[in-house]
């Protein structure tokens, strides 16, 4: 099997768009087709990330539809769906079509468009992905981020603050990202004093709901080198469910579909936590940040929130998580969330992430579907 390389990114603008899904789609396309210097006409595969432009907005048939934007005809097209680890299940569709030997050249767009709605449909539309005894009940994913950040905190003797500096950290990476959605700093006060969402979490614990689109170019290393001196190859990807119902999970606090596709991707790749220099974590609640960066490997059960607390995660720290902002600063347009994380470790990866640059060879993203019912983590590294 040949090695599998991604020679083009691009991101647009996250936050409130006055574009729709369709135009989302074909801005990043467009552009990651510019930044590859790859013809529409020489794409075979075209996949688009995508959780629910149907209940969205009414559209569906969105891949095929993308390929008539993009003048990419007779690409073959085809949606991908992981709630919101869609963005990261379109890498792990990309990656396979190439590896596979299936395509020669993968296009990968991820996007969403949410702010038309208001945040109760929004957050009626995204609580569907729960099961649906829980869901009748009213249960919704802050509902779930509160009830096990409490426990996270009751069991590891964590101070409160330790999350509302995760969500300090983000924004302060976020000023740096020009595509970023909320691109300001907030103190520790201004979190710790923002209304309750879902106790203990309050409101600068969560994401925004966001418009944006991302994507990325995939084709086999030899070919790669036709196209680019530099690029960046994916070395590891795994994928895992967890409990549909969350109730039946051994402990809230670990998410196993994390450790499971962590595990497939550090195999696969042959590296293991300590050799990750940058990570993007699915931050859609700070209470995720602890714990996938523990379910990861790289900090000890119950002890993320030291890493936090001692600067650790911090940009210049010794394993800096969420330069771009993360979901909570960068926003998440739940499609394209994934995309978006895998652009910033390929920018970085490529010295190409201006203010926002790490010394890095290596990259971890890890994107959530639901509350853990499914991820998605994937590796990579500079050719």
């Amino acid at each position: 099997m040949e090695n599998v390389a991604i020679i083009g990114a691009s991101m647009t603008q996250f936050g409130q768009r006055d574009s729709w899904v369709r135009e989302l789609l074909a801005e990043a396309g467009t552009a990651c087709l510019d930044d590859a210097g790859v013809a529409p006409d020489a794409v075979e595969h075209l996949y688009v990330s995508n959780m629910a432009s149907g209940e969205f907005e009414g559209q569906t048939g969105v891949p095929n539809a993308l390929a008539h934007d993009l003048s990419a005809v007779p690409a073959y097209t085809a949606r991908i769906d992981q709630t919101s680890s869609s963005g990261s299940a379109g890498v792990y569709h990309a990656w396979q079509s190439v590896a596979s030997g299936s395509s020669d050249m993968t296009l990968l767009v991820g996007g969403e468009k949410m702010t038309h709605k208001t945040t109760a449909e929004a957050t009626d539309v995204i609580a569907s992905l729960t099961h649906p005894v829980e869901y009748k009940q009213g249960v919704t994913l802050p509902s779930f981020a509160g009830l096990t950040a409490r426990l996270y905190l009751d069991t590891y003797d964590a101070p409160r603050e330790s999350l509302g500096k995760v969500a300090v950290k983000n924004h302060k990476n976020g000023v740096d990202n020009p595509k970023a959605q909320f691109q300001k700093e907030v103190d520790l006060e201004t979190v710790l004093e923002s209304p309750i969402v879902a106790d203990p979490l309050r409101l600068y614990d969560f994401c925004p709901i966001t418009d944006g689109s991302a994507a990325l170019m995939f084709c086999p290393e030899s070919v790669a080198k036709e196209y680019a001196d530099d690029y960046v190859l994916v070395s590891g990807v795994g994928g895992a469910t967890d409990t549909h119902v969350v109730h039946e999970r051994a402990d809230p606090t670990t998410m196993r579909g994390v450790v499971e596709s962590s595990d497939q991707a550090y195999e696969m790749s042959g590296y293991g936590p300590d050799d990750i220099d940058v990570a993007e974590l699915h931050d859609m609640f700070t209470i995720l940040e602890f714990l996938q960066s523990e379910d990861l490997g790289f900090f000890e059960k119950g002890e993320g929130w030291k890493a936090v607390e001692e600067g650790v995660t911090d940009r210049d720290g010794e394993l800096p998580i969420n330069t771009s902002g993360g979901l909570k600063s960068k926003g998440h347009p739940l499609g394209a969330s994934g995309v978006a994380q895998a652009v910033e470790i390929y920018e970085q990866l490529q010295g190409e992430a201006g203010p926002r640059q790490v010394d890095a060879e290596v990259g971890l993203t890890c994107n959530v579907g639901g509350f853990g019912n499914c991820v998605i983590t994937t590796i990579l590294e500079q050719a």
